[in-house]
């Protein structure tokens, strides 16, 4: 098992240190779900009738005949039913009381603010999916957003929802290769971006990213472009404005009617090879999931306001900015820019001006906090936030303490979870009704069987460390990897009628899980995860290196930051300024997020007879931890 001598030492701790704390009765008194056990109980014992009701809650154009078909790997949910996502993120509140409500509200780092309703948002964006089919977009044709955290990249994810088109967002923090790669695999017809977004006070330029990705790529037909510099850019005969498309076009669209399994999206995720992973949810069972989540973990009611510090450059943005709180009709606060600038405490401002109630963010934020200290925290008032939930890594129990007694004072509840983009939303969390243990992510969320296993399969007592695997699916996870049956499969084959998530964890006798890191080489850096390979990649494209391998190290802010050592070309030598060339290379090719933070320059690389890097063997001496079996490490 990966690293496995650092898990038992993460484990050791982790069940040395157990200790419970219990959510404040406010918090209980007002929860959507009072009792886990019995609502769990039901969703095991009856998983058709519990995603039954709930989708039930939903509007549908047709009802399914069957609620779930299973032939492993592949799954199939709300069997012959009818709907489009955007019907229940929009025309179910546009047509009703909350018309005039608030659904999202858009700040810049300068204060700036931009508020649209439900009957405004469905507006523009009946009005840019009309535009959209003007530019010839219509059911199945992908569509790739490269687009900062705005309004306008909210309405094109839902603009390409509402005709049947697949969108795939890519964070527009990452560089011209990653972004082509995407380009390429999803065969996009058309590409939304902005022209630039602002990121502690500076301007990034994310146009001239997409004009390289594009260098050369056939498929793309139309560039849509969101203009926000004065004067204006340039476009080019194939560029479209994105303000100029929408006004000039009805607002009013009837939505393309989807089967439950027609694709709604695909994100591209880091896994172990570097070829792109795109992995695809659907209009129906995703719908349900994130609907059901957002109010039954989140607890997301309708005089809550609800802040996401995350993107809609990953699967936490997807669910829990855009579809998942929109189809339950809240009110959505988005930021773009840093969480610490103009100043370490703008988060509390916000907290306090926007009356936030409910927020979700990351263990890396929380540490950031930590680090800058308390004062710019109680300079604001914090008495709304009535639920902080964190995840996109493990939350360790320090962070988690500093949540819950600095930042919510104890009124509040901080709830641990654990999910990835492959899932779309929590598997394992603490209830705003569950006690918390520190360092666990909490338990099996209803409709979700979780387990611990061997490399065989086999079930692992409570307190010993293991895989974490699914034992059945949940409508909400993915359907298949993009143009990849076989990479798919392989989820689900290597421990047969089991989803392996990746991950190493340990459960305690009281079924709490806490998540210990990847079992892979996938590395998690503030939360977003970079593959190896992707790593390597993109640093043997160097000219002047030959071979190249990436570890994850620990860092106390970002959970994780990236080392890597390269063997160089002959005749190529050592200097600060290749040094400098070649982390400024990985940033060009996969984005600031990607950035080495380390490079160290070596004669050859530790590898196995067959040539595999041995990276286990180079985190093991980074870290001075025993190295374990090398028997396999070529002479």
């Amino acid at each position: 098992m990966a690293n496995s001598h650092n898990f038992e030492t993460q484990i050791e701790h982790l069940l040395k240190s157990e200790k419970k704390f219990y959510p404040p009765k406010e918090v209980v008194s007002s929860a959507y779900i009072k009792d886990y056990e019995s609502v769990y109980a039901y969703s095991i014992r009856d998983p058709e009738g519990f995603w039954g009701q709930i989708a039930r809650e939903l509007t549908w154009t047709e009802p399914w005949q069957k609620v779930r078909e299973l032939k492993l790997p592949y799954h199939r949910w709300f069997i012959g039913g009818k709907t489009n996502i955007t019907l229940n993120a929009l025309d179910r509140h546009a047509d009703s009381w909350r018309r005039n409500k608030v659904a999202v509200i858009w700040l810049s780092e300068e204060g700036e603010e931009q508020v649209g309703t439900y009957g405004q948002l469905r507006d523009r964006v009946n009005q840019f999916a009309n535009g959209l089919k003007s530019l010839g977009v219509s059911k199945g044709d992908r569509v790739v957003i490269y687009m900062p955290l705005t309004i306008e990249g909210i309405i094109a994810m839902l603009a390409c929802a509402r005709i049947g088109a697949i969108h795939s967002v890519v964070y527009a923090g990452m560089g011209a290769g990653a972004l082509r790669s995407r380009i390429e695999d999803c065969e996009a017809k058309v590409v939304i971006c902005s022209d630039v977004t602002f990121r502690r006070g500076k301007v990034v330029r994310l146009k001239a990213v997409v004009d390289e990705a594009l260098d050369g790529v056939d498929c793309v037909e139309k560039v849509v472009v969101h203009r926000r510099t004065k004067p204006p850019i340039e476009l080019e005969e194939w560029e479209v404005d994105f303000w100029e498309l929408l006004r000039a076009h009805s607002h009013r669209f009837k939505p393309e009617i989807m089967d439950a399994e027609d694709p709604l999206f695909i994100l591209y995720t880091s896994g172990t090879t570097g070829k792109p992973k795109g992995v695809v949810h659907v209009h129906g069972g995703y719908m349900v999931g994130t609907y059901y989540l957002t109010r039954a973990f989140f607890d997301i009611k309708d005089q809550d306001v609800y802040w996401s510090t995350s993107d809609i450059g990953w699967i936490v943005g997807h669910s829990f900015i855009v579809y998942g709180p929109l189809c339950a009709g809240a009110t959505v606060l988005i930021r773009e820019g840093a969480p610490d600038y103009p100043h370490p405490g703008i988060v509390w401002e916000m907290v306090q001006k926007y009356g936030v109630s409910v927020m979700f963010t990351a263990p890396t934020a929380l540490r950031m906090f930590m680090r800058f200290g308390e004062e710019h925290i109680k300079k604001f008032d914090r008495s709304t936030l009535r639920i902080l939930a964190c995840a996109g890594e493990p939350l360790n129990p320090e962070a988690w303490q500093f949540a819950q007694h600095v930042i919510l004072e104890n009124k509040g509840y901080c709830i641990d979870n654990f999910w990835q983009t492959e899932v779309a939303g929590p598997v394992l969390g603490t209830m705003p009704t569950m006690p918390s243990k520190p360092g666990f992510a909490g338990k099996p969320l209803p409709g979700v069987v979780a387990d611990i296993v061997d490399a065989e399969g086999k079930s692992i007592p409570a307190g010993r460390g293991g895989y974490l695997v699914l034992r059945q699916p949940l409508p909400y996870m993915m359907r298949t990897i993009y143009n990849d049956p076989t990479r798919y499969e392989s989820y689900w084959n290597e421990i047969p009628g089991c989803y392996k998530t990746g991950d190493i964890a340990v459960c305690d006798d009281e079924g709490y899980f806490a998540v210990l890191g990847r079992a892979d080489d996938v590395l998690n850096v503030a939360g977003h995860r970079i593959g190896t390979a992707d790593l390597e990649s993109a640093l043997v494209s160097h000219p002047a290196i030959a071979e190249a391998a990436a570890i994850g190290l620990p860092d106390e802010v970002k959970g994780e930051r990236i080392k890597v050592f390269v063997v160089l070309r002959e005749g190529k030598k050592v200097t600060e300024g290749l040094r400098k060339s070649i982390i400024q290379h990985v940033r060009k090719e996969l984005g600031p997020i990607a950035t080495p933070s380390e490079v160290e320059f070596v004669d050859k690389l530790p590898k196995t007879r067959s040539g595999k890097i041995m990276r286990r063997l180079l985190r093991a001496r980074e870290l001075g931890l025993p190295e374990g079996d090398t028997s396999t490490l070529e002479d």
